[in-house]
C-alpha cells in the first residue's frame, strides 16, 4: 500500500571548521606566510569578521574550499528533476531500477490538494494505490525477475513518488541555490528543501550564510513585476532567524 512521506533533510558531513578553512584560504592570496603559519593564526582567532567582509566584498571564489553534504528523504521526482539542474553538485540517488516497490511506494502530497480537504485527500491515496496495482501488475507481467522487471515497471509510476538521495555542494554554489530556491516565486516543495537546508548551513557557518537566501534580502527584487511585494516580509523573518541561532534556539 502506497505511503504519504513528508520531507526530511539532515546535514551528514561538512567540512570542519569550515570558516576557517575560508579565512585560511583568503588570506594565503595576500600573505607571504607558509601554510601552518596562517593556519595557527587562522585557528587562535574568531574569524567572524573577516569572513563578513569577504561576503560583503564578494570574494566568492575562496569559499569553494568547503563544502556540505545532506541526505534528503520524502521528496518527490519533481523535485528531483528540478535539484539536477543545478550541475556544480554531486548526486547520489535512490534507484527505481534496483528498489523494488512491490510492497508499496512513498508518495508526496500537494499541499493545495490537501487543502481541497479529506475527499481530496482520500482520492489522492486511492489513485496512488491504484498506481501501485499497475506497478506490481507490470512487474509480474515482466517475469518478476527483480532489477530486470523493475526497470520497465517504473515507467507507471507517479511523479508524486518519493525519492532519497544523498547531496553534496559547495558553499558557493549552495549561495547560488539559496538564492534561487528560497524565493516565494520557487517552486513550494524545493522551497521547503531549501530552507531547511539553509537552517542547517547557518547553524554551522553563520557568516557564509547570514545573507544567503533570495535576492530581495541583499538590494532589489530582481524579478520586476512578478516580484511578491514580501520584501521587508523576508528581511524580518532573516533578523528573526538570526537571533535564534545566536540563542541556541
Amino acid at each position: 500500500m502506497a505511503e504519504r512521506k513528508k520531507l526530511h533533510v539532515a546535514l551528514i558531513r561538512y567540512t570542519p571548521a569550515p570558516e576557517e578553512a575560508v579565512a585560511l584560504a583568503a588570506k594565503l592570496c595576500y600573505s607571504g606566510s607558509t601554510i601552518s603559519g596562517l593556519e595557527e593564526k587562522v585557528s587562535s582567532k574568531d574569524q567572524s569578521a573577516f569572513i563578513s567582509r569577504l561576503m560583503n566584498m564578494g570574494h566568492e571564489s575562496v569559499i569553494e574550499h568547503t563544502s556540505f553534504t545532506f541526505g534528503v528523504e520524502g521528496v518527490s521526482r519533481v523535485l528531483l528533476a528540478q535539484l539536477t539542474r543545478h550541475r556544480i553538485a554531486s548526486f547520489s540517488v535512490q534507484s527505481q531500477r534496483y528498489v523494488s516497490y512491490e510492497n508499496g511506494f512513498g508518495y508526496i502530497l500537494p499541499p493545495k490538494i490537501e487543502a481541497l480537504g479529506p475527499e481530496a485527500v482520500a482520492k489522492f491515496r486511492e489513485q496512488m494505490d491504484q498506481i501501485e496495482g499497475w506497478y506490481v501488475e507490470w512487474q509480474k507481467a515482466l517475469g518478476g525477475s527483480g532489477e530486470k522487471s523493475n526497470e520497465d515497471a517504473r515507467f507507471v509510476l507517479p511523479n508524486a513518488c518519493e525519492t532519497r538521495l544523498v547531496m553534496t555542494m559547495n558553499a558557493r554554489e549552495l549561495r547560488h541555490f539559496f538564492s534561487l530556491r528560497m524565493c516565494t516565486r520557487a517552486q513550494w516543495e524545493i522551497r521547503s528543501m531549501a530552507e531547511q537546508m539553509h537552517r542547517l548551513c547557518m547553524e554551522k557557518a553563520p557568516e557564509l550564510f547570514a545573507d544567503a537566501g533570495p535576492a530581495c534580502l541583499r538590494g532589489k527584487c530582481p524579478e520586476g513585476e512578478k516580484s511578491c511585494g514580501q520584501q521587508e516580509q523576508k528581511r524580518a523573518a532573516r533578523r528573526e532567524l538570526l537571533e535564534s541561532i545566536k540563542k541556541g534556539e
